[in-house]
């Protein structure tokens, strides 16, 4: 974050906010800096990756399922806008031990030997090291326990748009977000890969909510993309990874997505516009359609 932090320094918040007296170099001034940098780097993030999956990816059919609640979307906004400020808290705490020198991130590929092939080893072990930690932790929050607690707010969407990505418990979501920001203080992390690795880890939570059940064909049984995900918020015990079904399939907890077998929330749809019980419009139901439908298990 320090890179983002010299940036808002140098051209808005050392001439215009800041007295002269308050160092770039103040814990205080660095901690109010990155709070604000936090919040509104998540919110824009979020509410702008995900008014473009909304309005461009996400199939707007899906509105008409059973599960979808009323005034879902303004609802999964409010939830989410309303938790962020609250998991950007111990989240600036490990930004700010970041911007002072006590992660593993570097500056110039040439600081280490193995250069650029460190840049694509360290963006592998990443997204390895996120998905095995996120999959436990995601499982821990399923505890009896712990669940209603802290997870089953996330658990309302049982049918969800791109907005419920971000729509957790403050705690559910910084305990999820917290291999993100571990990794860099176990190994070395390129500065300039760990934002664009940041990005995109927004970009995969919103695309796993969006509907879009469509997954290139060899890829299925390896990626964990929406379908995968739904059935996750469908069927409650099943698909806890983030990218992969490496560690459902260890776990005992892959199930293959019902939307790939004709039994998704779509064909649900469709069978139910078939008996009359919901009225058709002009929206596109996107994939085949063989007339099944999906049940929803009960949570614990």
């Amino acid at each position: 974050m320090d890179l983002v932090l010299n940036v808002a320094d140098y051209y808005l918040l050392t001439p215009y906010v800041y007295p002269a007296s308050w160092a770039e170099e103040g814990a205080l001034r660095q901690i109010l800096s990155l709070l604000v940098l936090t919040n509104l780097g998540a919110m824009v993030l979020y509410l702008g990756l995900g008014a473009i999956s909304y309005y461009f990816v996400f199939d707007h059919m899906l509105m008409k399922h059973p599960h979808f609640l009323e005034n879902q979307v303004r609802r999964e906004i409010k939830y989410a806008l309303t938790s962020l400020p609250w998991i950007s808290i111990p989240t600036v705490a490990l930004f700010f031990a970041e911007v002072r020198g006590y992660s593993k991130l570097y500056d110039n590929v040439s600081d280490y030997s193995m250069g650029w092939p460190m840049v694509f080893l360290s963006m592998v072990s990443f997204l390895l090291f996120t998905d095995g930690s996120i999959y436990w932790i995601h499982r821990f929050l399923h505890h009896k326990l712990i669940y209603k607690l802290f997870h089953k707010p996330h658990h309302v969407w049982k049918v969800a748009s791109p907005f419920a990505s971000h729509a957790f418990h403050p705690v559910d979501g910084f305990l999820q977000g917290l291999p993100y920001h571990i990794y860099p203080f176990l190994f070395p992390l390129h500065k300039v890969l760990y934002l664009a690795l940041y990005v995109f880890v927004n970009i995969w939570t919103i695309s796993i909510h969006d509907g879009d059940y469509r997954v290139p064909g060899p890829l299925v049984e390896v990626i964990n993309g929406a379908a995968h995900h739904t059935d996750h918020h469908l069927f409650f015990d099943y698909n806890y990874g983030q990218y992969f079904t490496l560690w459902d399939r260890l776990g005992g907890s892959y199930r293959h997505p019902s939307a790939l077998t004709g039994n998704g929330p779509l064909d649900l749809i469709r069978r139910l516009i078939a008996e009359g019980k919901l009225r058709p419009d002009k929206a596109a139901v996107r994939g085949p359609s063989n007339g099944h439908t999906v049940a929803a298990c009960k949570e614990e």
